[in-house]
């Protein structure tokens, strides 16, 4: 039998799995949300461009080390699992947001010289900082990364653009996708700037967020606080800056005391010499509740389990949310106490981010958020950065309660939140995870509960829909919906492919069912 023959058979057995396991429970309705997506204007340079040699051409060669790591995966559920696959593949972090150039490998893939750069502006992406409340004040973290948008022609974008699409290119998109492919690749192929000062202009904010409320969520304007700052610290290499600073109380009028004020409160960041570099700062309280949610596949719809929807959701059709997932956040925004934060939290590496930040804020309540810094590039770094940015927002606020929001598909979510409950059991108040198995089943990929082991077996709940979480008191630590069914085995699991504990062993249908699924996936995008 040929090569071809073997695929064409996989991909229909992969079809016929998917018709046997789907799951009585239907697909969430994807309500589009309209999300402006601004591509910057540039003019074309004469600049060389070769796809043989460029950087992300290499990324189809990450299908031949995936068929090379699966050669022997039959053997045992540990290769199935990943021993033998890149970590990337199963770890619910998107292989296609692993790896992107930056800076230098930016310029010499594309052949940008210093004469190219000198005529385009100076950009900054400044990611949504908190600040805390300490003895000397207000302190912020500002964070984000300063860079320049090569000028690249539209011909040369639409190459790297088909590299990350599956099954499709750009000539067979609508023209709304191909504009957002288009932005989304121009923001990958930016040239990080080091060595930068950057300062910024600080003024009450009237309003953020997008879910509906007046002013956009719980947070208030501050009667004052207008002032200028300029950052201790130079651009990294990778042009990041990431730094807590103390910001002035002005007396009279000015920001209200952390020690004497319930709310949060907001204040515009503009840095200067770009219209780039704008974002709000959530002043948040030392106590009250702070919701930190992922997003991807729990507050959007991304299929990052499925190579090819995750590509398109993610570079080229408009961003969706989750069913009502925003009517649920705009209720706890409502009707929560004042002194409730929402952080956002994604592991999507900061050139990608600016369309989650502008869909966040035109649909849920406004917020802080965190994004994966360049320093954090690699696979390796990749897996342990969220627990990272995690454990700083918990230490940066001792005294706060959290409730952790995510989906079971991120491998390092299901390891990282319950080690949270288990390393700060005072300040877990519940965790909310949407079982992905259950509400789509084209999720192949098992998940691991054994990190529940030990916590309250009322501290968290895994869901199959936005209501599942309504009529909830989470303020006295109401975690659970007793009509919602749990059956968690502290051990491998999922819906799909029928595996339900017994410390993770797969029967032998259930084994031969996920390896023709996980074969036909991977043959798909060769």
């Amino acid at each position: 039998m040929d090569r071809h023959t073997i695929q064409r058979a996989l991909l229909v057995a992969g079809a016929a799995l998917t018709a046997v396991n789907a799951v009585a429970v239907p697909d969430p309705t994807a309500v589009p949300a309209k999300v402006e997506i601004r591509a910057p204007v540039v003019t074309p340079a004469a600049i060389r461009f070769d796809g043989r040699h460029s950087y992300m051409y290499d990324r189809r060669n990450i299908i031949s080390d995936i068929a090379s790591g699966a050669d022997n995966f039959v053997h045992s559920l540990g290769s199935v699992l990943g021993t033998d696959l890149p970590s990337y593949f199963i770890s619910g972090i998107p292989g296609y947001f692993q790896d992107f150039p930056s800076g230098s490998d930016v310029a010499s893939s594309l052949g940008i010289n210093d004469d190219d750069l000198k005529a385009t502006p100076t950009e900054v992406l400044n990611v949504p900082p908190y600040a805390n409340w300490t003895d000397q004040g207000w302190n912020v973290r500002f964070h984000g990364n300063v860079y320049k948008v090569p000028n690249i022609s539209q011909s040369k974008i639409d190459d790297l653009a088909n590299v990350f699409l599956i099954g499709t290119s750009m000539d067979k998109l609508s023209p709304d996708e191909q504009a957002n492919a288009r932005n989304l690749t121009r923001s990958i192929f930016i040239v990080q700037q080091s060595d930068q000062n950057v300062s910024m202009h600080l003024e009450p904010a009237p309003s953020q967020g997008g879910d509906g409320e007046p002013g956009g969520g719980n947070a208030i304007t501050p009667p004052g606080g207008s002032q200028n700052i300029t950052l201790p610290y130079l651009t990294t290499a990778e042009g990041d800056f990431d730094v807590f600073l103390p910001i002035k109380n002005v007396s009279g009028g000015g920001l209200l005391a952390g020690n004497e004020t319930n709310n949060v409160q907001r204040l515009n960041v503009y840095t200067n010499g770009t219209l780039t570099g704008n974002a709000t700062a959530f002043l948040v309280p030392p106590t009250g509740i702070t919701f930190i949610s992922d997003i991807d596949d729990i507050l959007r719809v991304t299929k990052i389990y499925d190579p090819k929807e995750g590509l398109l959701n993610s570079f080229a059709r408009n961003f969706t949310q989750w069913m009502n997932m925003p009517v649920i956040y705009a209720n706890w925004s409502r009707t929560l106490p004042n002194d409730t934060h929402f952080h956002y939290l994604t592991t999507t590496p900061e050139q990608a981010t600016r369309n989650y930040m502008d869909f966040i804020y035109k649909t849920y309540p406004g917020g802080s958020f965190d994004t994966r810094p360049l320093n954090f590039s690699n696979v390796t770094a990749t897996l342990s950065i969220r627990m990272f940015l995690l454990q700083k927002v918990f230490e940066t606020f001792p005294t706060r309660k959290f409730v952790l929001v995510a989906d079971t598909s991120n491998s390092d979510v299901m390891k990282d939140y319950p080690s949270l409950a288990h390393i700060y059991p005072n300040q877990v108040q519940c965790i909310f995870l949407r079982n992905t198995s259950v509400t789509d089943d084209s999720d192949k990929f098992p998940y691991d509960t054994s990190g529940f082991e030990g916590l309250n077996n009322r501290s968290y709940m895994f869901f199959k829909v936005p209501d599942d979480l309504r009529g909830l008191d989470i303020v006295n630590g109401q975690c659970l919906n007793e009509t919602i069914p749990q059956n968690v085995t502290f051990g491998i699991q999922d819906e799909v492919l029928g595996i339900h504990g017994a410390a993770g062993k797969i029967g032998g249908s259930a084994t031969v069912s996920f390896v023709v699924a996980l074969v036909a996936a991977m043959f798909m995008v060769l």
